[in-house]
């Protein structure tokens, strides 16, 4: 479903990406391990086109977007939930998932989608709240949420744990892969808290210096000094 080639690039006249590939299928998670600076958030914004590559190639279905702007990728199927999440503060919950939605691609069927409350129970209830007011971890939930709502082939989740309560982390670790296989889309996970990588994926890349210098299945990785070593931790 996406692949991602030999991509290149970075920010100005600093290089970060230095030929990254890898793929990723329907229904499959797939999580980006690696140091800080290694070129994980990089990537993913490469792929959702906020960043331009200077060569290589990302495919979606076939089809070469790399070439495309971001509003172009998220219609698309490309859904991109940043670090920091980037909801809407002002807006309601309902109204942030409403600009989810013209995200897609064909527009014919109106409203939010039925999942979306199925996953996060929590957004239907606090609809009229304003967003800027949820936690943290509803904060984060209303993100991947809103994503959802524009039909997406591809979701790009940046460090979702990031500044949330240790039973939302647990949450999502168990529903990101539930997300794959129900909607039979393609997650590309960034995450720093290794217990959440490892449960929600099906594969695990390490990344190093804008490369993918290693890949393994979340038990071959379950080795602790393993898996120190790889990341240089």
């Amino acid at each position: 479903m996406l692949d991602v080639t030999l991509l290149r690039g970075g920010y100005g006249a600093l290089p970060v990406l230095n030929g990254i590939t890898f793929s990723a299928g329907k229904g499959e998670v797939v999580g980006l391990l690696g140091r800080n600076g290694a070129g994980k958030t990089t990537t993913l914004r490469m792929i959702a086109g906020a960043l331009r590559a200077t060569d290589g190639s990302v495919r979606l279905g076939g089809e070469d977007i790399t070439r495309l702007s971001a509003f172009r990728r998220a219609r698309a199927g490309i859904a991109h939930v940043p670090q920091g999440r980037g909801i809407f503060n002002r807006l309601t919950v309902h109204e942030n998932l409403d600009v989810g939605t013209r995200a897609k691609k064909h527009r014919g069927a109106a409203g939010i989608p039925q999942d979306v409350y199925d996953y996060f129970p929590i957004l239907k209830e606090r609809s009229a709240q304003v967003a800027g007011t949820l936690s943290g971890g509803q904060q984060q939930m209303l993100a991947i949420g809103r994503a959802l709502c524009g039909d997406p082939q591809v979701l790009l989740l940046d460090e979702p744990s990031e500044g949330i309560q240790p039973n939302i982390v647990q949450a999502i670790a168990e529903l990101v892969p539930r997300i794959a296989r129900d909607r039979g889309i393609a997650v590309i996970l960034v995450e720093q808290n290794l217990d959440l990588a490892l449960k929600a994926s099906d594969r695990c890349l390490v990344v190093e210096k804008g490369r993918v210098v290693h890949a393994a299945t979340p038990a071959e990785l379950a080795d602790e000094a393993l898996l120190k070593d790889l990341l240089a931790i």
